[in-house]
């Protein structure tokens, strides 16, 4: 019997998350698993990469073959490079955190037109004007 480390996917339709399980490779992507060994939510900023490396080494060792979007996850977190014994990757960067925008105020400081519009409104009385001359002129 031939044993996978693949992907069981979970989730609604546009926010998936992924188990990592070792199954039989006959099962289907969502089929019976023989066991879970770790987590992969890809919609996460950053990505969440939980792997339990123990029984990935266990599994490795008796002979599972990964997938590759599993072997890609492996890499990322160290697991297969420490099965092949080559050294460890870099660590995985985090995101800095963003400096929080400045907000309106703190921007425009002491300026004197806080609230007020800048363009001049329409003359719109000049039009209502217009036709009340030329009826006084046919008179």
């Amino acid at each position: 019997m031939a044993v996978k480390i693949k992907l069981k996917r979970l989730g609604k339709i546009r926010s998936p998350h992924y188990r990592i399980v070792v199954a039989d490779s006959r099962t289907r992507r969502d089929g019976r698993a023989i066991e879970e060994i770790g987590k992969y939510h890809p919609t996460y900023n950053p990505s969440v990469m939980e792997v339990d490396a123990e029984r990935v080494a266990y599994w490795l060792g008796v002979g599972a073959q990964p997938t590759e979007p599993v072997l890609a996850i492996l890499k990322k977190t160290g697991d297969w490079q420490k099965f092949k014994g080559e050294p460890a990757p870099a660590p995985l960067l985090q995101p800095s955190e963003k400096a929080a925008r400045p907000s309106f105020e703190a921007i425009s400081g002491e300026d004197e037109g806080k609230g007020e519009a800048i363009t001049q409104k329409k003359k719109a009385e000049k039009k209502d004007e217009a036709p009340a001359e030329s009826e006084s002129t046919e008179a």
